[in-house]
């Protein structure tokens, strides 16, 4: 292990330091390939970061540097090109690429910023620092929940088998749909967070969440599609940790981590005051809403206690008159990053495309070979066992710890009074947390 290189808290700086927005003309390239490997380092850093509970560099480093703005940025840039210039790539008559590779690490970027996000949006200071973005982002994740719900019903992309007969660019678009439902999965959790800090949102981004989207109804038909459950061969299925898992009969009555992440979004969006004073409960709405109840059993109820007050909210609602439609005046401000982008190159697909089919995605087989080997080294996970401590930390103070949490078996101690300091912030995740220890 002695010739490891480990991403040093000074590195880390650097790389944070060094993060940008990239023209959409400019993706694939030399220098943004080298940001998407940066990109890759800090988000199994950051990961690791918050997996033995040490402190956490990556995300204050990106909050001081200002740079959770520039990652929503590259976000959103990397899904319009995948929308506008993926599919006129694929139709010119000299894209036949033998290796797919520089497109994958393309499509794969849109995954590796939101795995990063969803690991350190868990902070409220980071969505704090999101600043106006934190609209776009919104917009982002409704856009992915929306294909969720729509997909519903649909066969899994997961579902197919790998034949012998698929192109690459074949294989290309199936690991791509994959890639999609994934990243879908991962918006649900950055939603949950920025719910996390509704009462200290902006009017515009809770007008956004409340008015223009709709979170609680589309919440509420994730519920109902439940899209990362199936039923396969007559056995329940559940979507964890990047694949399908057959879930045994005793264990189907326990809440998923997903749908914990749309319990815990629906009680913020719902029981939060300064949310309830903004959401305008019409008839459509209180319909949607009272559906829930069906949902809320006993056995949910068991693991995740505070949604009492939800029941009792829709207890309420049941005997009240719907709102009428109202128009808060407000000064509506509208997410950008989006629109500019297609308004600076509206017309430009097809000129973009050809100009990456000719100087981005038509390497050398020694660029190939330089660029995979990169690739390779960025993904050694001997790194993170490397850097992984001898034994648990405090979730609190990060000293040697001897006690856990009673719950969920997680998170550890070094005193009762670290964990009674620290449970304000761990009470949400504790159930969850347990599901993911009893899924491994």
């Amino acid at each position: 292990m002695g010739d490891l290189e480990l991403l040093l808290p000074g590195e880390a700086d650097v790389l944070v330091r060094g993060l940008r927005s990239f023209p959409l003309r400019e993706i694939g390239t030399e220098g943004w390939n080298r940001q998407h490997e940066n990109l890759e380092k800090l988000n199994m850093q950051a990961i690791l970061d918050a997996t033995v509970s040490q402190s956490e560099p990556i995300q204050e480093l990106l909050v001081t540097h200002g740079k959770v703005p520039t990652l929503v940025a590259e976000l959103i840039s990397v899904q319009l090109w995948k929308q506008k210039v993926f599919p006129v790539l694929c139709m010119l008559d000299d894209f036949k690429p033998q290796n797919t590779f520089p497109i994958y690490m393309v499509v794969h970027h849109e995954a590796s910023i939101i795995n990063l996000l969803e690991t350190v949006f868990f902070h409220k200071e980071v969505c704090e620092s999101a600043e106006d973005t934190v609209l776009d982002l919104v917009d982002y994740c409704h856009r992915k929940l929306a294909m969720l719900v729509s997909r519903s019903g649909q066969s899994s992309p997961l579902e197919e088998e790998n034949s012998q007969d698929t192109t690459p660019m074949q294989e290309l678009q199936k690991q791509a749909e994959l890639m999609e439902f994934e990243i879908a999965l991962k918006a649900l959790s950055v939603l949950r967070y920025i719910t996390d800090c509704v009462d200290s949102l902006p009017l515009s981004v809770l007008s956004r969440m409340l008015s223009t989207h709709n979170l609680p109804c589309l919440l509420v038909e994730l519920l109902e599609h439940s899209p990362w459950s199936r039923r396969e061969g007559g056995k329940l299925q559940r979507f964890e940790g990047g694949r399908w898992h057959t879930v045994a009969p005793s264990e189907q009555q326990k809440l998923s981590k997903l749908d914990g992440q749309v319990w815990l979004a629906l009680y913020n969006l719902l029981l939060s005051p300064e949310a309830r004073s903004h959401y305008c409960l019409t008839s459509f709405a209180k319909g949607q809403l009272l559906k829930l109840r069906a949902f809320l059993t006993d056995t949910l109820l068991d693991q995740l206690p505070n949604l009492a007050d939800l029941q009792g909210f829709l207890a309420h609602l049941a005997l009240v008159e719907p709102q009428p439609l109202k128009k808060d005046l407000v000064l509506e401000q509208i997410p950008e990053i989006w629109e500019q982008l297609e308004r600076e190159n509206k017309g430009k697909w097809q000129a973009i495309a050809k100009h990456q089919l000719q100087h981005v995605f038509s390497p050398s087989e020694k660029d190939l070979r330089l660029q995979a080997a990169r690739w390779a080294e960025t993904y050694r996970l001997d790194v993170l066992e490397a850097m992984a401590p001898d034994g648990p930390r405090c979730g609190y103070c990060s000293a040697g710890a001897t006690k856990r949490c009673s719950r969920c078996r997680k998170e550890w101690y070094c005193c009762r009074e670290c964990q009674v300091k620290h449970w304000e912030k761990h009470k949400k995740v504790c159930v969850l947390a347990t599901q993911d220890d009893r899924a491994k």
